[in-house]
């Protein structure tokens, strides 16, 4: 990078504002061919809100309008892809853009992930017609990445212990039959060079036969919540394919709304989510009492901060009777951004005295867990 293209990039960090003291050389050109005028009136367009001011032009001696829909096209021809999330998230979440999501051009043309799922779900009530439709494909989109990521690992780890007689279809390192592999291939055997040659990898799989248990997961839809309700809802829908696992969801804040009859359709179940209200985790779980049939074969998981909102003494009662029912009580914590678990930690350990397991949880884990405790 020369010292011109140093000072056009300095500029552009710095914006409209430094023009007088700072101008664009070689023309304004980048390598590449990039104009430093389309970049500046892309990123002007976002960034001038720091300034008090609405920058709608379009290549600012042109004169004409620079609307949503014309700014995500320009900044997905001028920027990489991971610097256009950047741009979405920011558009989005620090400036209230909410008109990106409510035109079905712009809104098709946004980067389906997992940051625009969680603005679409805090936004939907914004929604209608061709937008709202836009926008639950988008969901369906996100929500079926996400299972795929989820998807083996849940099922492997849930499905029991390693049958080395029977080869598995799915290859990883945790599922290698090395003793299989080094015998498979021994005619492969370089004396000369002492190498094995592998012509063929094996796996090992995971079968176990269950009697059938059921699992109600109850998540927390406070606004804190979010990232945990979206991948327990795509994680229900998981669970709920599995032969040997009857399953519940149910979703809380001071009410509880039971989508035990979604699980199969992903986007019903997280665009029904109303984020936000207080919390009653002790009505949620009085609501899982009832659908407990046979408790000595039931897990009951609880995706929430444990901030309760109603009575704690009421919350301590509820969870005392679910556990000496029988059945298990796990209470999977909320994490931030970082991965760090951000909850109640009094509450959690009043119910870990009672015998629940608390802690933060991976889906792969608790599908461990789960088989774990079906053995």
């Amino acid at each position: 990078m020369n010292g011109t293209e140093r000072m056009n990039r300095w500029r552009l960090i710095l914006g409209k504002q430094a023009k007088d003291q700072i101008s664009f050389g070689d023309g304004g050109w980048l390598e590449g061919g990039i104009s430093c005028y389309d970049l500046e009136d892309a990123l002007d367009f976002l960034y001038s809100r720091e300034y008090g001011e609405d920058v709608r032009r379009e290549g600012g001696t042109e004169g004409s309008r620079l609307t949503a829909a014309a700014w995500i096209t320009k900044i997905r021809r001028l920027f990489p892809k991971e610097t256009v999330e950047i741009l979405e998230r920011h558009a989005l979440d620090r400036y209230q853009l909410t008109e990106l999501l409510t035109d079905k051009e712009v809104l098709e043309k946004l980067e389906p992930n997992q940051e625009l799922l969680k603005t679409i779900l805090q936004l939907k009530h914004l929604m209608k017609g061709e937008v709202l439709e836009t926008a639950r494909r988008i969901v369906k989109k996100v929500a079926e990445e996400i299972a795929e990521k989820l998807n083996q690992d849940i099922r492997r780890s849930l499905l029991g212990s390693l049958d080395r007689n029977s080869p598995s279809p799915v290859r990883s390192i945790r599922n290698l039959d090395i003793k299989k592999t080094i015998r498979k291939n021994l005619r492969h055997y370089d004396t000369e060079n002492e190498r094995l040659w592998l012509e063929q990898v094996y796996f090992s799989s995971r079968t176990r036969k269950y009697s059938q248990w059921r699992v109600i997961i109850a998540v927390d839809e406070s606004g804190s919540m979010l990232d945990s309700v979206i991948h327990s809802a795509v994680m229900a829908g998981i669970f709920a394919k599995l032969p040997m696992l009857d399953i519940r969801l149910v979703i809380f804040d001071t009410q509880v709304v039971d989508l035990s009859a979604h699980l199969d359709d992903p986007v019903e179940t997280l665009m029904s989510i109303q984020l936000g209200g207080g919390t009653n985790i002790g009505g949620a779980l009085q609501y899982c009492g009832t659908l407990m049939e046979n408790p000595h074969k039931t897990i009951v998981v609880l995706v929430s901060d444990l901030c309760e909102g109603g009575s704690l003494a009421g919350l301590l009662t509820v969870s005392r009777g679910i556990i000496e029912s029988g059945a298990k009580l796990v209470c999977l914590t909320a994490l931030d951004m970082e991965a760090n678990p951000v909850y109640d930690r009094r509450t959690a350990q009043h119910l870990a005295d009672l015998g629940a397991y608390v802690g933060a949880m991976t889906p792969e884990a608790l599908g461990d867990f789960c088989g774990k405790v079906m053995r």
